[in-house]
């Protein structure tokens, strides 16, 4: 593989993933969205909120990481290079962030910052 071709990451998501990948991108979408449309209408970010929704990002993370290792066919213990877990951080790192954004834009438009 010498170039870099999107659609073989798509179907290598999709063959892993299935109808969840299609779940999981409207969902990244449709959050980035109402994240954005709050950050317009508030015009500040609340930090009580804030960390609450980093608490929870916790939770994404580990969650993250049970997804991987159920769709991929290798477990924990099989990581043997800095590559790997570098990727296993990395799997981590985007539950924690993604799940933080989606937990403070659900807690903003449930209530709204004074």
């Amino acid at each position: 593989m010498k170039e870099l071709d999107p659609l073989v990451f798509l179907a290598v998501f999709q063959e892993m993933l299935g109808p969840l990948l299609w779940l999981m991108i409207l969902l990244i979408v449709a959050g980035t969205a109402a994240f954005v449309m709050l950050l317009l209408k508030e015009r500040t970010i609340d930090s009580k909120r804030l960390v609450r929704a980093e608490l929870v990002g916790l939770v994404g993370g580990v969650l993250a990481l049970v997804l991987m290792a159920k769709v991929s066919s290798s477990g924990f213990t099989d990581a043997g290079g800095p590559a790997d877990w570098f990727l296993i951080a990395l799997v981590f790192g985007l539950g924690l962030a993604g799940t933080s954004i989606l937990a403070y834009t659900f807690m903003g438009w449930r209530k709204p910052a004074r």
